[in-house]
C-alpha cells in the first residue's frame, strides 16, 4: 500500500521545494546571505536548508536543520533565515521551522561548499 499514510521504506524525508514558484530563486539567494558562524559558507550551500515551500499566498515556509544539535546558534537561527526572507518584495509571511531528521551530513554540502572548506 502506496499512499500518503504509508510513505515508502527509505522514501527521502526532505519534502520537495517549490522549485518554479517565482519567488523560489530569491528566497535562495537570502538563504545564502546567512552563514553558520562556525563554518565560513552560508546555510544554503551548506545543506542546511531542507525545503522551501512557497504557496500561492506567497507565504514561505523554509525547513532547515543546524550541522549540530547543539550548535550554539541553534535558537538564533531560524530567525536570522526568516530575518534574511521577510523583506523580499512580493513575500507574505515566512515561517522557519527546524528538523533534526534527516540528519545532516557532510554529504548535503554544495560543491561550492566542500571547495571551500577545503574537501575536494
Amino acid at each position: 500500500m502506496n499512499d500518503a499514510s504509508h510513505p515508502i521504506e527509505g522514501a527521502p524525508l526532505i519534502a520537495p521545494s517549490t522549485t518554479d514558484h517565482p519567488l523560489y530563486d530569491a528566497v535562495v539567494e537570502a538563504c545564502r546571505t546567512v552563514y553558520d558562524p562556525e563554518i565560513p559558507v552560508n546555510i544554503y550551500d551548506l545543506g542546511l536548508v531542507y525545503t522551501i515551500d512557497i504557496n500561492e499566498e506567497n507565504e514561505v515556509r523554509a525547513i532547515m536543520t543546524l550541522t549540530a544539535p547543539g550548535c550554539p546558534v541553534a535558537g538564533e537561527m531560524p530567525g536570522w533565515v526568516a530575518e534574511a526572507i521577510e523583506p523580499l518584495p512580493g513575500v507574505k509571511q515566512v515561517d522557519v521551522e527546524l528538523t533534526w531528521e534527516p540528519p545532516w551530513g557532510m554529504d548535503m554540502m554544495s560543491d561550492e561548499a566542500r571547495l571551500e572548506l577545503g574537501f575536494m
